[in-house]
C-alpha cells in the first residue's frame, strides 16, 4: 500500500493475472464479426492476425487443430465472423480471441438460406436420383458453361486436348460471380437445350467463398439444370464446396478438373478398348471357323457314305424282316384258303347227284322228263325213266 495515497501497487504479472482473470470469466464465448489484416500463419499450421473495424483492432489466434477445419482460405481484407473465447496473452500485455471456428461474415446466414431453399426444392423432386440421366460414354460434343476467361475453363480445356482432341467443345460463356451471374448461368444452359448444341454440360467454376459460389445455389439456375433435357455434370469449387447445382445435376464432379477427367473419355483408353474387342472377336471368329471345318468334315464322300450306310443298313434290314414277315404270312393264309377250298369242293362233291346215287338213290322221271317226287305224281300206266348211278332203267307205273 502507497503510504502517501494509499493506493494499492501491483506487479506488471499481478494486474495482468487480474485482467485476464476478469476477461476470461466475462467472455468465455463470443463472436466478433471483423477485418482479417495482418494475416501470418506459422510452419507449425497455426495463424495469427488481426481482426479490425473502422475504430478499433484485436489480436487472434487460431490453433492448428482448428484451423484445419476453414472451408476458405484466409487472407488480408476478407470480413470474417470468428467464434471462441477472450484471453489476455501476458507476455505481451494485450488481450486476444482465441478462435475456435471462423466463417465468412454473413456465410451463416447464407447457409440457413440455402439450406431452406434445397428442403422446398427437394419436396419438388428436383433431387430426386430417378431424374438423373446417365453421361454419354463418349460424346461428339461437350457443352461448357463458365466465365470464357477463368482458371476453370483453362484447366477443362487442358485435359480435353490431353485426353480427347477428337471430341468437340462447346462454350457457353456466362458470369459466375455477382447479382448477374445466376440469370447468366440458367441462359446458357437452357440456350444448349433449346438448339441442342452438346451431348454433355459442365457447368461450373472454380473456387472461391461461399457468397462466390451463391449463384450456383439460385433457384433458377437449379431448375435450368433440373429441367435439362441434356445430361449436367456440376464442378463448382473445390472438393469441400457444395451448391444446390450439385444436388440437381445428373453428376456432381467435385473440380472441374474432375470434370473434365469425367466427361473427356481418354482416346486410348478406347484404343485399348476396341483392340481388346477386336482381339476377342477375331478369336471367337477363329473358334467358330475350326468347329465349322470339323463339321465339313464329316461330309466328305467316304463318310457320307459310311454315315448313308448307318442309316440306309437297319432300313435295308427293317425292310427285309418285313418282307419275310408279309411272305410268311402271304403262305400261311394261302395254305389256310387251299384247305378251306379243298374241304369246300369235298363238301360239294359229297353233295352232288352223282355221289347221292352211288349211294342207292336214283331219279325218276316221267316221258316229259319231269321229276317224279311223290307217287301219287305218276299215273297208273305212266311211263318212267328211272336213272341211277350207273345207268337208267324204264318202267311202267301201276
Amino acid at each position: 500500500m502507497d503510504e502517501n495515497n494509499n493506493t494499492a501497487v501491483f506487479t506488471v504479472s499481478e494486474i495482468t493475472a487480474k485482467v485476464k482473470s476478469l476477461i476470461d470469466l466475462n467472455f468465455p464465448a463470443v463472436a466478433i464479426e471483423g477485418e482479417i489484416s495482418n494475416f501470418r500463419p506459422n510452419a507449425g499450421g497455426h495463424l495469427y492476425f488481426t481482426l479490425k473495424d473502422e475504430g478499433a483492432q484485436l489480436s487472434a489466434v487460431m490453433f492448428k487443430g482448428r484451423a484445419a477445419s476453414l472451408s476458405f482460405q484466409p487472407r488480408d481484407g476478407t470480413k470474417v465472423r470468428a467464434f471462441g473465447n477472450l484471453t489476455v496473452y501476458a507476455a505481451q500485455g494485450k488481450y486476444q480471441i482465441n478462435i475456435t471456428r471462423m466463417e465468412i461474415a454473413g456465410e451463416g446466414d447464407i447457409l440457413r438460406m440455402i439450406e431452406e431453399r434445397k428442403r422446398a426444392l427437394a419436396a419438388e423432386g428436383l433431387f430426386d436420383s430417378a431424374r438423373k440421366k446417365p453421361i454419354p460414354r463418349l460424346p461428339e460434343t461437350v457443352g461448357i458453361v463458365t466465365s470464357p476467361t477463368g482458371a476453370a475453363v483453362r484447366d477443362i480445356l487442358n485435359i480435353a486436348r490431353r485426353r480427347n482432341s477428337g471430341i468437340g467443345i462447346t462454350i457457353l460463356p456466362a458470369q459466375v460471380q455477382g447479382e448477374a451471374a445466376a440469370e447468366a448461368v440458367a441462359r446458357q444452359i437452357m440456350t444448349a437445350n433449346a438448339f441442342g448444341m452438346c451431348d454433355v454440360l459442365i457447368v461450373g467454376r472454380g473456387g472461391g467463398s461461399l457468397e462466390d459460389l451463391l449463384p450456383f445455389s439460385d433457384e433458377k439456375v437449379v431448375r435450368a439444370i433440373a429441367g435439362s433435357k441434356i445430361p449436367v455434370v456440376s464442378a463448382v469449387g473445390h472438393e469441400i464446396d457444395w451448391s444446390l447445382a450439385d444436388y440437381a445435376a445428373d453428376v456432381r464432379a467435385p473440380t472441374p478438373s474432375a470434370a473434365a477427367e469425367l466427361v473427356f473419355t481418354q482416346k486410348a483408353e478406347i484404343e485399348d478398348e476396341i483392340s481388346g474387342a477386336k482381339s476377342i472377336l477375331e478369336e471367337k471368329m477363329s473358334s467358330l471357323i475350326r468347329e465349322a471345318r470339323m463339321e465339313l468334315r464329316a461330309f466328305d464322300a467316304e463318310s457320307m457314305e459310311i454315315r448313308l450306310r448307318s442309316i440306309l443298313s437297319p432300313l435295308k434290314a427293317r425292310l427285309d424282316a418285313a418282307s419275310e414277315q408279309a411272305a410268311a404270312k402271304i403262305r400261311d393264309a394261302a395254305k389256310d384258303a387251299s384247305a378251306r377250298i379243298l374241304s369246300c369242293r369235298r363238301t360239294l362233291e359229297d353233295a352232288s347227284p352223282e355221289s347221292i346215287m352211288r349211294r342207292g338213290y336214283a331219279v325218276v322221271r316221267d316221258g316229259s322228263g319231269n321229276v317224279i317226287r311223290k307217287a301219287s305224281d305218276a299215273a297208273p300206266g305212266c311211263e318212267l325213266s328211272i336213272t341211277l348211278a350207273d345207268g337208267t332203267i324204264s318202267a311202267v307205273s301201276k
